[in-house]
């Protein structure tokens, strides 16, 4: 998937078309060369902060301490879905998002982002190919910027750096992890296939929810306009 910069009026296209149910999430992201996690994304950007919110900005967004605190706090003691995090907090993606959790639950400190640029230069971590493709998207959407990249995402200067160069010969197939595959459903033991389809049924009851909010918030654009 060659992977271009969307313009305002692109991401609101995209929206729509989503919106008016004519298409499936992976017609959308085929006709506008995007991931599903980014049509996400611009979801709840529009959701929490409209139209403006979709304007790039050049600076590093930085996030305090207390800031993540408070954002796993909501997502795990207080109901709120990942979503809904990441529209309150305005967080970048959800992988992100996602890092702090993990650093929560293993009793790992939560540092400022400037505190952790530096380390992030150096730091590895392992990650899914759809957070390689969501990285691979922000790193091209700011200018090919791997120190920014790597501080938002939580991952090394190196990592940002080759994931781009597999994309730049291979595309998005560059990304994937050649070492190891996902087991097809015969291969799966039971206790697997509850926890698959139990993530499926999780994942389609999220996307319910919020293409809900959505159509609620395009409605309320709609008659400002």
């Amino acid at each position: 998937m060659t992977r271009t910069k969307h313009s305002v009026e692109q991401k609101l296209e995209a929206l729509r078309m989503l919106a008016s149910n004519k298409y499936t999430v992976q017609e959308v992201c085929k006709t506008h060369r995007v991931s599903r996690s980014t049509l996400e994304r611009w979801k709840a950007r529009l959701h929490s902060g409209g139209v403006a919110s979709f304007e790039e900005s050049s600076s590093l967004k930085i996030y305090t301490k207390e800031l993540k605190q408070a954002a796993v706090r909501d997502y795990l003691e207080h109901g709120f879905t990942a979503l809904e995090v990441l529209s309150k907090y305005q967080i970048s993606s959800t992988s992100v998002f996602y890092g702090w959790i993990k650093k929560y639950t293993s009793h790992s400190e939560l540092k400022d982002s400037r505190k952790e640029a530096v380390k992030a230069m150096t730091k590895g971590r392992q990650t899914t190919l759809e957070e390689r493709i969501e990285i691979i998207e922000y790193c091209l959407q700011n200018g090919r910027n791997y120190k920014q990249t790597s501080v938002i995402f939580d991952v090394a200067y190196h990592q940002v750096y080759g994931w781009m160069k597999k994309y730049d010969v291979d595309g998005m197939e560059g990304l994937e992890d050649r070492r190891g595959r996902t087991k097809q459903e015969e291969e799966l033991t039971e206790a697997e296939r509850l926890t698959r389809r139990l993530q499926q049924m999780e994942r389609e009851i999220e996307r319910l929810r919020i293409e809900n909010l959505f159509l609620k918030k395009l409605k309320e654009i709609e008659r400002r306009n």
